[in-house]
């Protein structure tokens, strides 16, 4: 499978697999939060290559994060969330973090955005989460 890098950083890694159409962020983080400005930045080119592609699905390989504070998950809730929606995002494919409090935030960012339209699931393994993605 062909797969383009959009960014990568010690931070984070951002994929455009262009057969499938996903975008695919990994976070790298063992200690510590996402950082605000590359937490933004990231999110933001994955958003503008969802819409430059013509894709609709996203893989969140989150099992290394530790959470985003308020003001970030507020800013993905209220910014990015709907500027991303209106790119053409419809799928999303989550691997849970392994830190409990970053669960529970996913877990409401993903009770959210079901609500507003997103099909979203969560999966243990990168792999299982990228097959049900081609699936949609």
């Amino acid at each position: 499978m062909n797969v383009e890098i959009i960014y990568n950083s010690p931070f984070a890694t951002l994929w455009y697999y262009p057969e499938s159409k996903i975008i695919h962020h990994q976070t790298h983080l063992q200690k510590g939060s996402w950082q605000p400005d590359e937490f933004r930045q990231i999110m933001l080119l994955g958003s503008q290559t969802l819409e430059e592609k013509g894709a609709q699905k996203w893989l969140s390989d989150d099992r290394n994060t530790i959470g985003a504070s308020k003001e970030e998950f507020q800013w993905g809730k209220e910014f990015w969330f709907p500027a991303t929606i209106k790119r053409g995002w419809k799928h999303w494919a989550i691997v849970q973090p392994k830190d409990i409090i970053a669960q529970l935030n996913m877990e409401k960012a993903v009770k959210d955005y079901k609500s507003q339209g997103i099909n979203a699931q969560f999966f243990t393994e990168v792999e299982e989460a990228m097959k049900w993605l081609e699936s949609q």
